[in-house]
């Protein structure tokens, strides 16, 4: 099979993890008799230099073209003081997930054996680890609603930004949550304000209807404020989380890191039909652009994802998985991840060696 894959390097540390993660999936095409092409599509800060414009023209067409996109990461200081849309770095990330309906971003956040001292939670917090999915509704909300300001009479000028779902919006999500938990261990968590939101209410009750259809999914509703807790409290307890586009933001931000640096964790976005997105949770990192210094990992478990999830291909997205930790378990550690004493290896470096344990 040849698969097509959009690469969108972006800015800051982005080109250099994924060129990494382009050199492992060569690699898993050889061992797996596989072939993969690359389409390069400029979108970010890098767009802004040279079109003026972070999300230019025909982006979107270029990845409905492709059979999956590779995001490395987008932004940095240097844009962050632009005033239009169009020179925004984070615009071009909201314009490419509604133009290709990526609803579902999906955040697994695991503890890595070997990475277990990097937790900072307490170990017996974690005896079993930390191994949750976060499904959060990526299309709606608050970040997509209408936003306004305006001078009152007493109060100056004041700010609205509107949060709407739909059953649809909410249903479909819901749907994604219990699909992934039927492959994972059976428990849906949904969280929600509905002690004080009527969006929430509305989500809740479309919950509800849907875990009577998922009758053998263990179903739970959790508030968000309880939710930021238990995930400090006991982590293991969750198994797939679903929540809406704001709160899913916070949560998979928290999740991400007890599980000792975001280096590691990647990400999908996917919709019904659209090419999934898939990209690492960190961002562009410009001080340490350039100096070999990135931690490819996070970029290498978001193309076993892509391998998962879009292209159907399990056992080769678990050869990389297996790579990753036998890496790990040797000690080899990047920077970000390198316990005190311990000499850190570069981007290709641990790239190579991720390459190296392939089978």
């Amino acid at each position: 099979m040849n698969y097509k894959i959009a690469l969108i390097p972006g800015d800051g540390i982005g080109p250099e993890v994924v060129q990494e993660a382009v050199q492992v999936l060569e690699t898993i095409g050889e061992k797996y008799g596989h072939s993969f092409t690359f389409e390069r599509v400029l979108m970010g800060g890098c767009a802004i230099d040279a079109v003026g414009k972070s999300y230019p023209d025909g982006t979107a067409e270029k990845c409905k073209a492709c059979d999956a996109v590779l995001l490395g990461a987008v932004g940095g200081p240097k844009w962050g003081h632009a005033t239009e849309p169009e020179k925004r770095p984070e615009t071009a990330l909201l314009s490419i997930r509604s133009d290709l309906g990526l609803y579902a971003n999906l955040r697994p956040a695991a503890l890595r054996p070997a990475l277990a001292d990097a937790c900072p939670l307490k170990p017996e917090v974690v005896p079993n680890g930390i191994d949750l999915m976060m499904v959060r509704e990526l299309t709606g909300g608050i970040y997509f609603g209408k936003r306004e300001r305006y001078q009152t009479e007493d109060r100056g000028e004041e700010a609205a930004d509107r949060m709407a779902y739909s059953e649809q919006e909410i249903e479909r999500i819901g749907r994604r949550a219990f699909e992934l938990a039927r492959l994972r261990r059976g428990k849906v968590s949904s969280v929600d304000k509905a002690n004080v939101l009527e969006t929430s209410r509305l989500w809740r009750s479309v919950m509800h209807r849907l875990a009577q259809e998922y009758s053998d999914v263990t179903y739970e509703d959790v508030l968000v404020d309880n939710a930021a807790m238990q995930l400090v409290k006991d982590p293991g307890q969750f198994d797939v989380v679903v929540t809406e586009n704001m709160f899913g933001d916070i949560l998979s931000d928290e999740a991400s890191m007890i599980t000792g640096s975001i280096g590691l964790l990647p990400s999908a976005s996917i919709g019904d039909t659209a090419p999934g997105l898939y990209e690492p949770i960190h961002g562009s990192a410009p001080d340490i652009a350039g100096k070999d210094l990135a931690n490819p990992i996070a970029t290498i478990l978001s193309v076993a994802m892509m391998l998962r999830y879009s292209f159907q291909l399990p056992n080769e997205a678990t050869a990389i998985e297996q790579a990753v930790d036998a890496v790990l378990a040797e000690g080899w550690r990047t920077a970000d991840i390198a316990e005190t004493g311990v000499t850190p290896i570069g981007t290709k470096e641990m790239g190579r060696r991720i390459r190296e344990k392939l089978v």
